[in-house]
């Protein structure tokens, strides 16, 4: 019988693993590996895991130290294919794949996929990000001291294991989909990349459409606080961000971390790209992502799936099937194994429709809607409501909302909200009708007599004139069924400041790209109000703001179709 999990005083260096996560770590490592769960699990370093009973041995695995160039050790394991494992060279060596663990995670996170990485041929070095768990130092966010890691930890790979020089690979989880890329654009030993749930631009999730992501940032705060020790630089970049203080900082913080930075370099390195983010990410939204994927001009290949943060990869941490995982694999072998194309690592972009689930295969992001729709917003009637049609647009009308209040559409909440969109197809959903008018403008269209497929990005152009010179507008796009109930298809926020109250300013909001299917006889929605809980607004509560359509500058929503 299995031993008991222990529940305390289990010292992992300066800091401690909960029960919880000491105890779901055994469990997942003996899974992985085939030993049983409880404190010999995860005891000692340098052990190796006991063969599976079978014709073939198990992959070797062992957790090991790992010393960066300023004296920090990082906390990893190491599984190495078994003798006679076919994939190594004629010397014995076997392609390298570096997993750096997502944000709050450690380096048990990945035994499920390093396991199987070593049972098909490669050597799997999964390591703790510094700051967190036991590895030394502080969170540095993919800084400098972390870039400077991948490279340490690859060296050490290629010292200590049958790593061939000549075939390395990355692939990460958010904190590590970043890293990832970061990696290729710092190392030129890295041949391929999987970047999963990552970012391409952190500057564009703190702050899209100059609004702060308050709600995302909080979430990672909170995780981070009994996993991660704080580097001053990040405690004062967290600080700022939460007090709308000293923006410019932060954005230059960001701006340095983000591999959208360094895509010349990724390219001149000749690093094959592999990208896979959710329609509804809460935290890294999936317009940075497809901005990044046109700039490359290596091999590459972008998926894009309903869920949220992280939460289409999920499964895979359990060794259960994955379509993600196993689209990463696939790209692995191809650009380190040499494997033959398949559709499956075709450069390109495939899409799963919402919310039917179809699946979509481009060649490239350009390709993915054909024409655009131009949609002129009405005047508001009697009721605060406008239309959506095709034709001259009307003007010189203006439509106010009181500033600071929140309508009850919104973009939903963090992690919650694309997941639900995902397994049970229900995003952020709103009765159209009831929508306050005082703090809510909308528009609609009149009901489509066949499906409407959306691909892409819309784009919404009006004015605003505030009575207030700060404020922020949030825009939503919803499909709207007989009975006036609207699901959420995209959505963004968009800042502006030094505004001269009174003076009406244009107003541009790029919505978040998607791929959504509208059913005949249903509506659009277009919602704009000026507060949402996701985000940190700058709209004073008492101010008003009002929309408008000037003869010299018609407002207008643009929408991408197929």
């Amino acid at each position: 019988m299995a031993r008991p999990c222990r529940t305390a005083g289990t010292p992992l260096g300066r800091r401690r693993r909960t029960a919880t996560s000491l105890c779901a770590g055994a469990v997942a490592l003996a899974l992985a590996v085939g030993v049983p769960a409880g404190p010999a699990a995860a005891a000692g370093r340098e052990r190796p895991a006991a063969a599976t009973v079978g014709a073939s041995a198990a992959p070797a695995f062992r957790l090991v130290d790992i010393p960066m160039k300023d004296g920090t050790v990082l906390k990893a394991d190491v599984f190495t294919p078994a003798p006679g494992t076919p994939g190594a060279d004629r010397d014995g060596h076997y392609p390298l794949v570096v997993q750096p663990a997502s944000w709050g995670q450690n380096d048990l996170e990945y035994v499920a996929q390093g396991r199987a990485l070593a049972a098909d041929g490669y050597v799997a070095v999964t390591y703790t990000v510094r700051g967190f768990w036991a590895s030394g130092g502080k969170i540095d966010v993919a800084g400098p001291k972390d870039v400077g890691d991948i490279s340490s930890v690859i060296d050490w790979s290629l010292a200590h294991t049958p790593s061939d020089r000549g075939r390395i690979g990355m692939v990460g989880l958010s904190l590590g989909g970043g890293l990832t890329l970061m990696g290729a654009a710092a190392d030129p030993r890295v041949k391929a990349v999987a970047s999963l749930s990552g970012w391409a631009d952190l500057t564009d999730a703190l702050y899209s459409g100059r609004t702060r992501h308050l709600q995302a940032a909080g979430l990672l705060a909170a995780i981070q606080i009994p996993t991660g020790r704080r580097s001053p630089e990040f405690s004062r970049t967290l600080s700022d961000l939460f007090a709308d203080r000293d923006m410019a900082r932060v954005v230059q913080w960001a701006h340095t971390r983000s591999p959208a930075t360094y895509v010349d370099r990724i390219n001149a390195h000749g690093t094959a790209v592999f990208l896979a983010n959710a329609w509804g990410d809460s935290i890294f939204n999936p317009g940075q992502m497809t901005d990044f994927y046109q700039r490359l001009t290596v091999p590459k290949r972008l998926e894009l799936r309903p869920g949220d943060h992280a939460t289409q990869e999920l499964t895979s941490l359990l060794g259960l099937p994955n379509a993600t995982w196993s689209s990463a694999r696939h790209w692995l072998d191809r650009y380190l194994k040499g494997a033959a194309p398949t559709p499956a690592t075709r450069e390109g972009v495939q899409l799963k429709v919402r919310p039917t689930g179809g699946q979509e295969d481009y060649p490239d992001w350009q390709s993915v809607n054909s024409r655009t729709e131009h949609l002129s917003l009405g005047r508001p009637d009697a009721h605060g409501t406008g239309t959506l049609a095709t034709g001259a647009a009307p003007t010189g009308w203006t439509r106010q909302v009181a500033g600071g209040t929140d309508s009850g559409a919104d973009g939903g909440i963090a992690e919650l909200s694309g997941a639900l969109d995902q397994v049970v197809g229900l995003p952020p959903t709103v009765a159209v009708p009831l929508l306050p008018r005082r703090s809510a403008a909308v528009w609609q269209s009149s009901p489509y007599a066949t499906a409407q497929h959306l691909r892409g990005a819309a784009h919404l152009r009006t004015t605003v004139t505030a009575s207030a010179p700060q404020g922020t507008a949030f825009a939503y796009l919803y499909d709207v069924n007989a009975l006036g109930i609207g699901k959420l298809i995209s959505h963004a926020p968009q800042s502006w400041t030094g505004a001269q109250p009174g003076r009406p300013v244009p107003l541009d909001v790029t919505l978040f790209p998607t791929a959504y299917d509208v059913p005949a006889g249903h509506r659009l929605a277009l919602v704009l109000d000026t507060a949402d809980p996701l985000y940190g607004g700058r709209t004073p509560r008492g101010s008003t703001v009002a929309f408008g359509s000037p003869a010299n500058a018609p407002a207008e929503l643009t929408v991408p179709l197929r």
